[in-house]
């Protein structure tokens, strides 16, 4: 499963990370499909050099020719100018695999919680910073997952 592969990656990497996205509404306990896997990760340099090592431990390439190094220092030029809101990894043996480090957001910003999946423990966002995200970017889906963890919230 995408989801353990990367996360037992990042573990492994001490990085400092939560899933967001598809897969942390349905963590949540909502009924969501999803393909990607989307993270918000600490904004230090050593954090963005450490989950680029993770990613590519499990042979997954940056989609820009850029370095983790890059990515942290010019990430607000890329956001300004280039309208880039993720960091896109994605796996050249199946490129359906694609993981997206979202950017625009501080992980220590944002509330997450430990949950398990089998015996790994992984970090996700809470509803409220998820919802938080989600009413940010106001994408059809977005609006929908926000009413799910709304029902998820009573």
């Amino acid at each position: 499963m995408l989801l353990l592969r990367v996360v037992t990656a990042l573990n492994e990497a001490k990085v400092k990370y939560a899933v967001a996205g598809g897969y942390a509404v349905a963590l949540h306990g909502a009924v969501r499909g999803t393909v990607d896997v989307d993270l918000v990760i600490g904004l230090t340099k050593g954090d963005y050099v450490a989950a680029e090592g993770a990613m590519r431990s499990i042979g997954f390439e940056p989609r820009l020719p850029v370095s983790a190094e890059e990515v942290f220092d010019f990430r607000d030029e890329y956001r300004k100018n280039k309208n880039l809101v993720a960091w896109s990894f994605f796996n050249p043996k199946n490129p359906l695999e694609i993981v997206d480090i979202v950017i625009t957001h501080d992980l220590k910003k944002l509330k997450s919680i430990a949950v398990s999946l089998g015996k790994t423990p992984i970090r996700i966002l809470s509803i409220e910073s998820l919802i938080a995200m989600k009413e940010e970017s106001g994408r059809p889906q977005d609006r929908e997952d926000i009413k799910a963890l709304e029902r998820l919230r009573k």
